[in-house]
């Protein structure tokens, strides 16, 4: 039977395939997967449009943070701040900043428009809160980013009407020098419902983990929550968010640290194999009768 010829992938396949491996890749490796694609597709033009394609997808998935010119600090590329392709808002210095995605860089940046920008009124609640938020972070995650967006009912200019903020939170360590990088992206939407004076919570928790020394073992891992508190003052609000927030979040930690103690002791040993495929245990005692030479020498006659 003659051999299946193998048929060359059409560029659009190519473009795929590299793409599926670009968005996938782990937190911080992106540029070392590109690297690599590029040498294997051979093909500029494959890999443009592919890293094109792939690279904003990763980068708000991630909510990378990137430092802006001008000392105006770290922006997050986000979704939630997304205005334009290339265009996102920080909401904290009200400044757009122009991300060149391929880079992973700011390359410059200018004043937000007021039609960019929340109310006064919203803006009061929304400040307060990323206060509380950058407080909050600077103590459970040094390294980490945070902001604050109004993602629905910016123009409300009084009491009276519903609107939404999102705070973000993002933090990363990378060490590929000790084969390992790790983040903590968590995503939480507040609705402010006025006509019951309440709030309603809805928090995302992603956590991924990269070790590949010797070996290539990754943890990703998503964990949702709920919960509510009264509709206050700009300053009481922000507390009692930060507060549910921290609480949600240290006990997600905690529960991902002890599922990890008990690893050694549940998990692993459920991997291995109780009985051997014979489904009898190994005679220790008795290993002279597999003598693998006395069993040569009987098949092949030796010595007969």
């Amino acid at each position: 039977m003659a051999e299946e010829e193998e048929t060359e992938l059409s560029d659009d396949q190519k473009k795929g395939i590299a793409k599926w491996f670009l968005v996938n890749a782990p937190a911080g490796e992106i540029q070392y997967v590109s690297k690599d694609l590029k040498l294997v597709l051979n093909d500029d033009d494959v890999y443009n449009e592919a890293a094109s394609e792939a690279f904003p997808v990763y980068n708000k998935s991630h909510l990378i943070s990137l430092k802006m010119p001008g000392g105006f600090g770290d922006v997050l590329v986000t979704s939630y701040g997304e205005l334009q392709d290339n265009e996102y808002l920080d909401p904290k210095t009200a400044q757009v900043a122009i991300v060149d995605h391929v880079k992973q860089a700011c390359t410059k940046v200018r004043p937000a428009t007021d039609e960019e920008l929340p109310s006064a009124y919203v803006e009061e609640y929304r400040c307060a809160l990323e206060a509380e938020i950058l407080k909050y972070v600077a103590e459970a995650y040094p390294k980490g980013s945070c902001s604050v967006y109004c993602t629905n009912g910016k123009d409300v200019e009084e009491p009276g009407s519903d609107f939404d903020l999102v705070v973000v939170i993002a933090a990363a360590r990378l060490s590929p020098q000790n084969f390992c990088n790790g983040s903590w992206r968590t995503i939480w939407n507040i609705e402010f419902k006025d006509d019951i004076q309440k709030l309603e919570l809805n928090g995302k928790l992603l956590v991924g983990a990269h070790y590949f020394e010797e070996g290539n073992v990754q943890l990703d891992t998503k964990h949702e929550c709920r919960d509510s508190t009264i509709f206050q003052s700009p300053d009481d609000t922000a507390i009692s968010v930060a507060n549910l927030i921290r609480r949600h979040e240290t006990a997600y930690m905690a529960s991902l640290e002890e599922s990890y103690f008990k690893l050694s002791d549940n998990t692993f040993k459920e991997l291995r194999r109780k009985l051997p495929i014979t489904r009898t245990l190994f005679p220790w005692r008795n290993t002279r009768q597999f003598s693998l030479k006395r069993e040569i020498s009987e098949e092949l006659g030796i010595g007969k």
